[in-house]
């Protein structure tokens, strides 16, 4: 009789895919973060300094050579730990390290070959002398220019973004006006972009004036379209206008709204009906008051005119 004996493999659990976890940006800790990257920058330019003094006086002797080449390596491989610290393997990894390590060993190498050529040939040799400058020259404008250093650093490690800045002026009042034209006509793609509406003051019931002004100090208010603000207020055309601010330059605009309100009394009666048919040039002062033989009160209705004229009952 045949048996069959049956074995069991463990199975082999598939591998779950790698989890991409965000971390939350904290710009409280951005300034410090650019002051670091401050403090990095410099240390990397002070490093290249020291790295062409130690390297030129290698050219003549070798004094400093040893004392050069320790603090090279502790530089670098202290950096390179700094670096690769909580880095994640991979391509880019690999050619981080590579440019971090280029201007140490770059200067490693140059070191010994000086100490090497103070050896075979002491003093100054007018070919190897040459050859040497010529190096160390090399090495310290690519690395002052190019900076493998910190671009192999920036790969792993991005710099932080740079702080925004507003423009001076461009704060938005309070006054509801000024919120709503920020909100609806100043966004981008808007009737008036980048700009703000200051100076606001009702004129009527139903109309208003205020100064359009530029947001970036310097900057010409964009040329706006009547239509399509009148659109956007749901205004008739005829009732908005957009003109110059008079003595002020092209970065501010007058804006009218509505039809004012006129003043209905006796000056303004007087100034648009009588005095433009019957008495040119005259301007109403004021209105006497009163009957004949009796008490007679003095109304004043302005300070000024060009010819004082008295309303009398006779």
């Amino acid at each position: 009789m045949a048996t069959t004996k049956t074995t069991s493999r463990a199975t082999k659990a598939a591998a779950l895919p790698p989890l991409e976890v965000e971390l939350p940006r904290w710009p409280a800790l951005d300034p410090w973060r650019r002051r670091l990257q401050a403090v990095r920058s410099a240390t990397g330019r002070l490093a290249t300094l020291a790295g062409a003094c130690a390297a030129a006086s290698g050219l003549f002797t070798g004094t400093l050579t040893g004392a050069g080449l320790l603090a090279d390596v502790a530089l670098t491989l202290g950096g390179l730990a700094t670096l690769r610290l909580w880095k994640p393997e991979g391509q880019q990894r690999a050619v981080a390290t590579a440019l971090y390590l280029t201007p140490g060993a770059g200067l490693a190498a140059l070191l010994t070959g000086e100490h090497l050529m103070q050896q075979l040939t002491p003093g100054i040799h007018p070919v190897a002398t040459t050859v040497e400058a010529a190096a160390l020259m090399a090495w310290t404008v690519g690395v002052w220019v190019a900076r493998p250093a910190e671009v192999g650093r920036r790969l792993l490690t991005p710099p932080v973004p740079a702080a925004e800045l507003v423009a001076a002026g461009t704060l938005v009042s309070d006054h509801p006006a000024a919120q709503w034209w920020a909100a609806k006509a100043a966004v981008k793609g808007g009737p008036a972009p980048d700009t703000v509406l200051d100076a606001i003051e009702a004129t009527g019931p139903r109309s208003m004036r205020a100064v359009i002004r530029a947001a970036t100090p310097g900057e010409p208010v964009p040329d706006i379209a009547i239509r399509r603000l009148s659109a956007l207020m749901d205004i008739p055309e005829d009732e908005i206008s957009i003109a110059p601010v008079p003595g002020r330059g092209a970065g501010v605009r007058l804006l009218k709204v509505g039809a004012p309100e006129e003043t209905d009394d006796l000056a303004t009666r007087w100034a648009k009906h009588v005095a433009p048919k019957a008495m040119p040039g005259t301007v109403l002062t004021e209105i006497q008051v009163g009957t004949p033989g009796g008490q007679v009160r003095t109304i004043p209705v302005t300070s000024t005119a060009k010819q004082s004229i008295t309303g009398q009952d006779a």
